[in-house]
């Protein structure tokens, strides 16, 4: 169990203090205006935005944006339109500096008083920022007296805003209260989880998903798999798949973590039935097929109603869930039914009172076209960060602060 006592930003004084924080908004943006799509990733960062104004710190904020090549200036990777919508939800205006490296950004920064709110432009135009780059940490770090990391997506990367940053602020790096969110829960989710437990995890291959299942052996009670990652495990098994999607290589693996987990009285779900295409196509042909006995010619694309009613089963009598991915392919319409009915079980899960977690892009995708975004307890920012933490990884950005 990770201990935030003393980490987080509590009851701390930042009264005359000038506070860096490292946010995520690394948000979509239309290819075509450059307007964003989507502000969510700013929206999750304004509590402590404004929970740092409120203590009459002065705040810079640092962030990246897509994945520039790290030589200079790319217009459509700025953060400009960030700070334009920054200064609207915060109601106040935001200091831009265009670049990151300039006498202007550092006299700025200099001079920026209690309650303004500089925000850089992208770290990821500078080639040190990936690298984690020392000097490059250094830099920034002098443009602050305070670090505060409350950027999750970005935590698992060893990025120099993100963990080389924090050495030099040995007794002033706290999390910000988005990372305490996301920390605490996960730590309920991996130590504490009210039992029955289950775990449900979607994704087209077990490869990506392997040291998750591993870790999560010894503290579920039901791990229900699906998606194209099923499919290896049915394999295994002994069934017949069809066309479906499948890692040969991974077949030994997928037999291990099921006598694994049937070592340690985990109940392992597999979809009893499959709704199949005939091609790897939204208007293919579909029929229904036991998941053991797909022709060939045929392919899973999606759970099937009996595996739909059997996981609902499971899921009615848990009190913590743990969704991670797809259990079709939810991109598709006419395949994406199986993981919004899972979707709307485990917001029922809520409802009775339980625990529910979520993380992954197309799990929080589909979170959000249910509109349960804000009934389920947990809604995790980070897929890749989420990840690591649930495979046991000691996290860089995390670990910096804990240090």
């Amino acid at each position: 169990m990770i201990s935030l006592e003393g980490k987080t930003l509590g009851n701390q004084s930042f009264e005359g203090k000038k506070v860096l924080v490292r946010c995520d908004f690394n948000v979509p943006l239309d290819k075509a205006s450059g307007e964003i799509t989507d502000d969510t990733r700013i929206r999750e960062s304004l509590p402590t935005i404004r929970r740092l104004l409120d203590g009459g710190a002065a705040v810079i904020l640092m962030s990246h944006l897509g994945r520039p090549a790290g030589t200079g200036f790319e217009p459509q990777f700025s953060l400009a339109p960030v700070a334009e919508r920054l200064g609207k939800l915060l109601s106040r205006p935001v200091h831009f500096s265009n670049d990151v490296f300039t006498e202007v950004t550092v006299s700025t920064a200099r001079d920026l008083q209690a309650g303004e709110v500089l925000l850089l432009e992208n770290l990821r135009f500078i080639k040190g920022e990936t690298k984690g780059d020392e000097a490059f940490a250094a830099y920034l770090a002098s443009l602050g007296n305070v670090y505060v990391n409350d950027a999750f997506g970005t935590a698992h990367r060893s990025h120099a805003s993100t963990a080389v940053i924090a050495r030099f602020f040995p007794d002033d790096k706290y999390f910000g209260l988005l990372m305490e969110h996301e920390i605490t829960n996960l730590e309920r989710l991996l130590h504490s989880a009210e039992r029955p437990f289950t775990a449900v995890i979607g994704g087209a291959k077990v490869s990506s998903k392997i040291d998750v299942l591993k870790n999560l052996s010894g503290k579920v009670d039901n791990l229900v798999v699906g998606g194209g990652m099923a499919y290896t495990f049915v394999k295994a098994a002994g069934g017949k798949i069809g066309n479906s999607l499948v890692e040969e290589d991974k077949l030994d693996t997928a037999k291990e973590i099921m006598e694994e987990f049937a070592k340690k009285g985990v109940q392992l779900l597999l979809p009893e039935d499959s709704v199949c295409a005939d091609r790897f196509d939204n208007a293919a042909d579909r029929k229904v097929f036991p998941t053991r006995e797909i022709p060939d010619g045929w392919m899973g694309m999606d759970i099937g109603p009996a595996a739909v009613a059997r996981f609902s089963e499971v899921l009615a009598s848990s009190k913590s869930v743990l969704w991670n991915g797809p259990l079709g392919v939810f991109e598709m319409e006419n395949f994406s039914e199986g993981t919004l009915q899972i979707g709307r079980c485990i917001g029922k899960v809520t409802e009775r009172g339980g625990y529910t977690a979520v993380g992954g892009g197309d799990s929080v995708a589909a979170v959000n076209k249910l509109g349960l975004a804000e009934t389920l307890s947990y809604v995790s920012t980070g897929g890749g960060a989420m990840l690591e933490y649930l495979e046991g990884k000691k996290l860089p950005g995390v670990e910096a602060i804990l240090a």
